[in-house]
């Protein structure tokens, strides 16, 4: 049977776009179906068209990744990914963007050692980032929130009758279980409204 030619694509979100990765292997000519798509976080590899995939594979069928984060992010499942891909598979591997991990090309001691030692290198740098990112969205969320920047869904307007009834219930003439119907609304969300309202007015 003769051996078959792979493809693998990855994107951390549905809208990030893969068309760099695409074009890549486009100029390979491997065979649309067997080009695999994850829109998908790399931290691990519970992915569903790489499972199809490697499924798919056999003994001696090639491998086309653009980089080595796109396979994945997390150092110690990279390692343990191409060690199942290339030793329990035989499956060949090339990362396009590192010539030197191409396990079609020194499959002696010393080539060996040196791929072993880039992948290692490599995944480091590919889950360093990854933390990195994670590091750096925490710190813009938190520098946003400083800011007032509200995340989420934006708040339903107030009913027309909220200002008269947050008055009353403020005055004690009305129970917030009271002041909450009429506004239409559970009395948690009448609190949480009360409390932003109350806030904004002292602004």
């Amino acid at each position: 049977m003769k051996n078959s030619v792979y493809g693998y694509i990855r994107v951390s979100s549905t809208d990030q776009n893969e068309d760099r990765q695409v074009d890549a292997l486009r100029s390979l000519h491997i065979p649309a179906q067997n080009v695999y798509l994850d829109k998908q976080s790399g931290k691990d590899f519970d992915r569903p068209a790489y499972r199809r995939m490697v499924r798919r594979m056999k003994k001696d069928d090639l491998l086309y990744i653009k980089s080595i984060d796109r396979l994945g992010r997390n150092y110690e499942e990279i390692q343990n990914q191409w060690r199942i891909l290339t030793k329990e598979k035989g499956v060949d591997i090339c990362v396009l963007d590192m010539p030197l991990l191409d396990t079609r090309r020194g499959k002696d001691l010393m080539g060996t050692f040196l791929s072993d030692i880039v992948l290692q290198v490599l995944s480091f740098v590919a889950e360093n980032e990854r933390v990195n990112i994670r590091q750096r969205q925490a710190e813009g969320i938190a520098a946003a929130k400083a800011r007032g920047v509200r995340f989420g869904h934006p708040p339903r307007p107030l009913p027309e009758n909220f200002h008269e009834n947050y008055q009353r219930w403020r005055k004690g003439e009305l129970t917030g279980t009271a002041a909450a119907r009429n506004c239409g609304m559970p009395l948690s969300t009448f609190r949480y409204r009360a409390k932003i309202y109350e806030k904004d007015t002292l602004l």
